[in-house]
């Protein structure tokens, strides 16, 4: 029996090792920024919040939140997840958090791997080279779009025949011991999904329902620092103003303001960027420039 354990251990160490060494799915992961800002409030222990509302409030009072805010049914990116990481820091840096930097770090990554997000910044000090297995082989790809329609966010190349779908976010982050050098997402997306078994909305579409106005979220604009602001946005920062008193509540994180498919809404402004554009699966959105197949990773 002793032996039988004795020559378990080594074969358990090395299974919690590869666990970094896994390559990211084709598809990633989603969850919804409001999701994660429940589950960060109680891993963090600040407050006691029923509602995603009440956590993106809470958190934000002590300065933790995406840069452009928290916006409830948006899907939470790698470039989303390094900038709540960065908030945490600053939270503890500002005293507005009582715990040390590096338990609450920490707590912020296990709540991430909980939800099967592996994502972690980059930073210049560290090295990164070429991966042997850059991305999994092109059929593999092929075949999760073709089976089950293109990801909302994905790190490996699109196949030709949806590329033209995709903008490309140059965000550097890791994946465990794999190197992005961004990522590509939909850019244009409104998904119903299940969630710890509740069904839910991941989406980039947000209407104005008195006003008949379609808002949407562009996420190379968003990363670029020009986007809507949602709850605890940086006043440091300047964002497109929908012209609606309380907007980053009552339209962005309000779940009696949800998007549902029109065959017609209003022009794109030309005056404020791409606040408002045709829900017609048909039109492809403006947005950033994809990047080319030769943008995924490479292995530490």
């Amino acid at each position: 029996m002793l032996l039988t354990l004795l020559l378990l251990l080594p074969w358990q160490s090395v299974q919690a090792v590869d666990i970094k060494s896994e390559k990211p799915p084709v598809g990633q992961p989603l969850i919804r920024e409001g999701t994660l800002a429940l589950q960060l409030a109680e891993s963090l222990k600040i407050g006691n919040p029923r509602s995603e509302l009440e956590a993106e409030n809470a958190l934000a009072d002590v300065g933790i939140a995406p840069g452009n805010g928290w916006i409830m049914d948006y899907p939470v990116t790698p470039d989303i997840a390094v900038e709540l990481r960065n908030s945490i820091g600053d939270a503890v840096d500002s005293k507005k958090l009582t715990i040390g930097k590096d338990q609450a770090l920490d707590f912020f990554d296990k709540t991430l791997a909980n939800s099967k997000l592996n994502i972690r910044p980059y930073t210049s000090e560290e090295k990164y080279g070429p991966s042997t297995e850059p991305q999994p082989d092109t059929s593999v790809v092929d075949s999760y779009y073709d089976n089950g329609g293109p990801p909302v966010v994905a790190y490996y190349a699109p196949p030709t025949d949806y590329y033209y779908l995709y903008s490309w976010v140059p965000c550097p982050f890791w994946w465990g011991d794999f190197w992005f050098g961004g990522f590509f997402i939909l850019r244009d997306f409104h998904r119903v999904v299940t969630i710890n078994n509740k069904v839910v909305f991941i989406s980039n579409h947000f209407n104005d329902i008195q006003m008949h106005r379609v808002f949407r979220i562009d996420a190379v604009t968003r990363f670029k620092g020009r986007s809507f602001a949602g709850i605890g946005a940086s006043r440091n920062r300047t964002f497109i103003d929908t012209g609606i008193k309380g907007s980053e509540r009552n339209i962005f994180n309000s779940h009696s303001q949800r998007f549902e498919q029109q065959e017609e809404s209003l022009e794109p402004s030309r005056s404020s960027g791409p606040m408002m554009e045709r829900s017609s699966g048909g039109m492809h959105p403006s947005g950033g420039e994809v990047g080319s197949r030769g943008m995924g990773g490479g292995r530490r």
